[in-house]
């Protein structure tokens, strides 16, 4: 369609014949989020408040079904870029914020860690290097105040005001180490996401939500042991970024619902059966 004809089909999204509107609205959202700019142009041109709220729901409809296939998209190309994966997240309170961004604030964590790495370190002072860096030079710590904030899920606001929760803090240290080319993954545990080094035979876990503090199978047995659950394998090893995303998505919705926003957490958890196979949730 010409720019003429969207403008003239939105044009009729207040028109008095009910059929005629619900038309208009099907063929927008037939359109996709390319018609989004056209959209927030007759939003700003219109004085009708009830046009605008109109407008504002197709937006946000038109954004969440975009998210919703480049979620499923990114799974089914392997889930490889966990940084695109949380980006994503990322993009259902914010779309407006780009991947660049992200990337260029985890650009620069790199190159402040990168230097203060050397040769033929020993894991654990690679832990101890990148503890300072990130909770000492850049302060970045755990958002306790807040804990159910949904901004601790939000990535970009995580490396901005440096404060998240124990997910959005492990991504941020996860991405970071692997870039120093530490073999450093997620673990699901219950309640508590963390980190492992994991590395042929030596294998120790990083709690990045109490600072970077290094932590022994014992240490996990026990914490296991005060939740009575049984231990299970999927306590000890590391987790793919599919898994991560769902995690993070469930930490979104339950925000949601502590903030008593069923609607919102009902669109969220739609996000995480989108990217769920069926009898596979865990």
């Amino acid at each position: 369609m010409t720019k003429g004809e969207i403008k003239a089909l939105i044009s009729l999204l207040d028109d008095s014949d009910y059929d005629v509107a619900a038309y208009v609205e099907k063929q927008i959202a037939y359109l996709g989020e390319g018609i989004i700019p056209f959209l927030e142009e007759e939003w700003e041109e219109t004085l009708n408040a009830d046009l605008q709220k109109k407008i504002e729901d197709l937006i946000h409809n038109l954004q969440y079904d975009g998210l919703t296939k480049r979620l499923q998209a990114w799974k089914a190309s392997g889930a490889e870029n966990l940084l695109e994966g949380m980006f994503l997240v990322n993009s259902y309170l914010y779309p407006d914020v780009d991947f660049a961004t992200i990337n260029k604030a985890i650009d620069q964590l790199y190159f402040d860690a990168w230097t203060h790495m050397k040769d033929e370190m020993h894991p654990y002072d690679q832990v101890k290097s990148l503890n300072n860096v990130l909770f000492r030079e850049k302060r970045f710590s755990a958002n306790t105040k807040n804990f159910h904030s949904p901004a601790n899920s939000m990535l970009h606001l995580v490396l901005e005001t440096k404060r998240g929760n124990p997910l959005t803090l492990c991504v941020i240290y996860m991405t970071l180490a692997q870039r120093l080319s530490m073999p450093v993954y997620g673990v699901n545990l219950p309640n508590l996401f963390i980190l492992t080094y994991k590395l042929g035979d030596m294998q120790f876990y990083i709690n990045v939500y109490n600072k970077g503090l290094i932590l022994s199978k014992a240490d996990i047995d026990n914490y296991i042991l005060q939740l009575n659950l049984n231990p299970v394998d999927i306590f000890y090893e590391p987790c793919d970024n599919l898994d991560i995303v769902k995690r993070a998505l469930r930490n979104l919705a339950f925000s949601f619902e502590k903030m008593d926003d069923p609607e919102k957490a009902t669109e969220v958890n739609k996000l995480l059966d989108a990217i769920t196979d069926e009898g596979l949730a865990i």
